[in-house]
C-alpha cells in the first residue's frame, strides 16, 4: 500500500513519506496468522500515544516532520477523548555513555546531539504547533529509544497506567521511534507504528523501518485506522 499526502505545516513546505509495505509482506503475514494485522482492536483506557522527540532541532530542518504535526494531534484529540494517555518524549542533554558517544560521532556532532531536546520546561521543548495538554505526559529520554531500561521514566509511569498498547509516532522513525519501538515490543506491550504520523529524512529509511516493525514487533497503521481502533469501529 503507498500513500502520498501534502498538509500545511508550520513556515516552509510541509509533507508525508510516500510510505509501502510491499504487498508480499502483507500476504506472508496473512498466511501465517490469517489477518493483515495483529491487533483487531484495542482499549483506549489501556492505550499510550508515544510521541518521540517533536522538538525544534529535528522539526524545524525537516518537512516530513512539519508534515505529521496534524496527523499526531488528530491521534492526540481521538485519544484523549476516550480515556487514553498522550506522552510526548524529548531527548535529555544528560548522556549515559558521553565518551562513546564522542568517539562515534566526533566530539562536535555529539555536542551538537547532546543539546538536541532543548532546554527549559519539557513542554516549552515542544515543536510550538503540536499541542500539549495538562494531563499528558511529558519525560526525558537518555538513549535513542524511551523504552530501553534506565533511559527514562515513561516505561514506569505507563506501567502504573495499566498500559498495553503504545501507538508509536514522532521523529526520526528510522532511529528514536523504530529503536523505541523494538524496545516496547521486548516489554511485552502491543505496538503500533502510524505509517503517516512517523517522519525520517527519506522515503527509503522510512519505509525500511515500516518494514522491520510490521515484520518482527508490531502493526503498522494509518493515522485513519488508528483512529478506527480508537473509535472501536470494525476493522478490516
Amino acid at each position: 500500500m503507498e500513500k502520498t499526502s501534502r498538509s500545511e505545516g508550520e513556515g516552509a513546505e510541509a509533507k508525508l513519506h510516500r510510505w509501502r509495505i510491499e504487498p508480499r509482506e502483507y500476504a506472508r503475514q496473512e498466511e501465517r496468522r490469517g489477518k493483515r494485522h495483529a491487533f483487531q482492536h484495542l482499549v483506549p483506557t489501556r492505550t499510550a500515544l508515544v510521541v518521540i522527540d517533536m522538538v525544534k532541532f529535528f522539526v524545524a530542518q525537516n518537512a516530513y516532520c512539519r508534515g505529521i504535526v496534524p496527523n499526531i494531534a488528530k491521534l492526540a484529540n481521538g485519544l484523549r477523548a476516550t480515556g487514553g494517555t498522550v506522552a510526548w518524549t524529548v531527548p535529555a542533554s544528560e548522556q549515559r555513555h558521553p565518551a562513546l558517544a564522542g568517539e562515534f560521532f566526533g566530539e562536535e556532532i555529539a555536542e551538537l546531539y547532546r543539546f538536541s531536546g532543548g532546554s527549559g520546561p519539557l513542554k516549552d521543548r515542544i515543536w510550538p504547533a503540536c499541542r500539549v495538554h495538562e494531563a499528558d505526559m511529558l519525560v526525558e529520554k537518555r538513549q535513542f529509544s524511551a523504552f530501553f531500561p534506565g533511559s527514562s521514566a515513561l516505561p514506569s509511569r505507563l506501567e502504573a497506567r495499566g498500559i498495553d498498547t503504545v501507538i508509536v509516532t514522532g521523529t526520526v522513525t528510522n532511529i528514536c521511534c523504530e529503536s523505541s519501538a523494538r524496545d516496547a515490543n521486548a516489554l511485552g506491550l502491543r505496538v503500533i507504528m502510524v505509517a503517516d504520523a512517523n517522519a525520517a529524512r527519506r522515503d527509503e529509511d522510512h519505509n525500511a523501518t515500516l518494514y522491520n516493525i510490521y515484520r518482527t514487533f508490531g502493526d503498522v497503521r494509518t493515522t485513519l485506522e488508528v483512529l478506527d481502533l480508537i473509535a472501536g469501529r470494525p476493522q478490516a
